[in-house]
This record gives C-alpha cells, structure tokens and sequence, in this order.
C-alpha cells in the first residue's frame, strides 16, 4: 500500500506533516517526529516582531557603556552587532541544524509586517537547506477605515515580490476571515503560490475577570474545527494549479481520508500531538492505511478529490442550500447525529 503523495512538487511518504509550533522548535524533537513517521515538519515560525524586540536589545547592550570614560574600556569594552541581521542569527542556525538532523523533508515558517521585511527573511530562510517555505499571511484588523482590498493588494504584492527573490517553493498559511477567500486564493495562485494551508489558527485572546486582566491561554483546536478547511479544499480541488494542505481540527486518521476525499494534497496536526504525544502520528497513519485496505485502494490518487464539489455527486454539498435540505428533512439530521 502506497501512502506517499507529492506536495510543492516534493515527495512525502506520507500525507501527515507535522506544523509549526514549539514541538519542531529544537533538533531533538524533529527527530522524534521522524521517527514517529511524520511525513515531513515545519520548523516553529520566525516572527518579524520577536527579531525587532531583539534588535532592540542588541542597541542598548550596543550603547550600554558609551558613557564610561576611555580609562575603563578594557573593564567595559563595547559591544557591536551587526544590526542588520540581529535577531536573525540563532533561528537560522536552528533551522540548518534541523535540515541536517532529518531525512524528512522540513520547511520554515515566517511571519513579517513590512514588504521589505518578508524578502529580507524570505532569502534567508532559503539558503538554509529547507525544502520549502510557509509564509503566514493574515492582517489582524485595528482600524475602522482601512478596506479589505488594501489588505489583499498588499498580500499579493508581498507574494509577488518572495516569490521573485526565492528559488525554493512556497505555501501560503491562510486566515479564513476574507471577505471571499477563495477569490483571494484564486488570486494568490497566480502569484506564484505553490500551495495553500487551510487555514491559520490565529491567537485569540482571553480575560481572567477575577485578575482583571488579558491572559494568553493554550489555544489548542478542536475536532469540529476540521469542517471548515474540509468546506474549502472540497471547493478548491481541481480549480487551482497550487496544492492544498488541510490544517486546523485535524486529530485521527479518518480526518486525513476526509480531507483527502475533498482534494487535498497533505494535512497538518499540531493540537493533536499536544493532546496524545507525537508517538500518535503513527496511529493516525495506520488508521489510513486501514481504511484504504478495507476500500481495496492502493494508494492516495485512488481516491483524491472523489468528494470534491465536482466529483461528489450532491450539488448541495459545498452550497448555503444544504441548510434548506437539512430543514425540510430533519431526520436526517438525527441519523448523522454524533452518539452520546
């Protein structure tokens, strides 16, 4: 039984990729998730925001005796950075040292602000030894008058201009929070996008009332969540030239053989490795493989995309209209009802 598939144009064992989080953030653990079966990993993200906070540091350990007088130099000598890649320096050699501990393919993760920001990081990542590269686009809004179409003009511009500085191929990780996400994806496909990640789990923040005050809590998923990117990837199939990766709500092997049925290419899991360890990347494999052995498929293309919009069969299946259908034949909502 074949379970390997071809993701970015490189060839993955398997379909199951470990995403970026803090359990691909040393060498340590990408070798577990090797040995675990992990078709491939992405390694924890570099954040734009976290590099500046860093550059910041180096200034003032930069300045921090310029008042001594030159008689105390050889007690205070002055520190120099090269401000330019400050911050940089660590995640990349984390990144080549995880390149070089696996034989899996291994992709980074980045999230910037600024254009110039993105290519800068973008190139650098690159020359790593990673296979491919996930870039987070996603706006967080703050203000009343900025349009959607200023955020997605800037989007595609962003893509545009990575895509230009870098060989390697690109994933664009996803918010779903678009006005028309599959317009934009449409639209990024044509940029040079090489595959898309449905979708990004965006922090969402939480108040203790007792404290009074915001906390950052665990925001881990949960399975129903899968409905959604499974939603998308059904409609996408077949009408983009980019891959689909499914992320987010994805916890058991027959969520793999869902995602798989709608069309996509790969699926990421994060949360469930939090919540049963990552020596459960193996039973959700073997749950695939199960499955496919009781269908009698031989490998993935057997059965990719067959429930995609245009293969599944059931015009209402992906469409506002499966609500009128359920309202008119309740009982059917009940036979699909989980058992308590």
């Amino acid at each position: 039984m074949d379970i390997s598939t071809s993701y970015m144009g490189i060839k993955l064992k398997n379909p199951l990729i470990v995403g970026a989080c803090s359990l691909t953030g040393s060498a340590e653990k990408a070798r577990e998730i090797e040995k675990a079966g992990a078709g491939a990993l992405v390694i924890k993200s570099l954040f734009e925001e976290q590099i500046q906070l860093e550059r910041f540091k180096a200034d003032e350990d930069e300045m921090k005796y310029n008042d001594r007088q030159w008689e105390m130099l050889d007690i205070y000598p002055l520190v120099t950075h090269d401000r330019e890649y400050a911050g940089t320096e660590d995640h990349m050699r984390l990144v080549e040292k995880i390149c070089k501990t696996v034989k899996i393919p291994v992709f980074a993760s980045l999230n910037a602000v600024n254009r110039d920001a993105w290519v800068e990081y973008a190139k650098q990542l690159s020359k790593t030894g990673v296979q491919g590269l996930e870039v987070n686009l996603y706006s967080s809004p703050k203000e009343l008058d900025k349009h959607g179409h200023e955020v997605e003009s800037e989007e595609y511009k962003t893509l545009h201009e990575i895509n230009k500085n870098v060989s390697i191929p690109i994933a664009v990780k996803l918010s779903p929070f678009y006005t028309n996400p599959l317009d934009v994806i449409s639209k990024m496909d044509t940029h040079g996008a090489d595959a898309f990640v449905l979708f990004n789990r965006l922090f969402q923040p939480k108040i203790d009332i007792r404290k009074e005050q915001h906390i950052s809590p665990l925001n881990l998923s949960h399975e129903e969540d899968s409905r959604l990117p499974l939603r998308f990837v059904g409609l996408l199939h077949g009408n983009i030239k980019a891959d689909i990766c499914a992320s987010t709500g994805i916890f058991h092997g027959n969520q793999i053989v869902e995602m798989i049925l709608a069309g996509a290419n790969a699926v990421q899991a994060v949360s469930a490795f939090y919540r049963n360890g990552l020596p459960h990347i193996e039973t959700m494999l073997k749950d695939l493989e199960n499955w496919m052995e009781s269908k009698n498929y031989k490998n993935l293309e057997d059965f990719r995309g067959k429930l995609d919009k245009e293969n599944c069969g059931n015009p209402w299946a992906y469409t506002r209209a499966q609500y009128a259908k359920l309202l008119m034949n309740p009982q059917e909502v009940m036979d699909n009802a989980p058992v308590p």
